[in-house]
């Protein structure tokens, strides 16, 4: 199970390999405006100039994400 981190304030993502707390960061992505819920997977969203395009997704069913402020 994988972990997924939303920021909303510093507006970042985290994504981590098991718990948070207990397993290894895989990667990270900056100015991340939102996540999207699609079917069956998460989406990040990553600010470019004018819009928002899609840099990861990951699996819901083995995923747990996360939203902090």
């Amino acid at each position: 199970m994988q972990t997924l981190v939303f920021n909303t304030t510093d507006k970042t993502v985290k994504l981590y390999e098991g718990s948070k707390s207990e397993s290894k960061l895989i990667t990270i992505f900056d100015e991340v405006p939102t996540v999207k819920c699609e079917k069956g997977y998460y989406e990040v969203m990553r600010k470019s100039i004018d819009t928002a395009v899609p840099v990861l997704r990951v699996p819901i069913s083995n995923t747990n994400m996360l939203i902090e402020k």
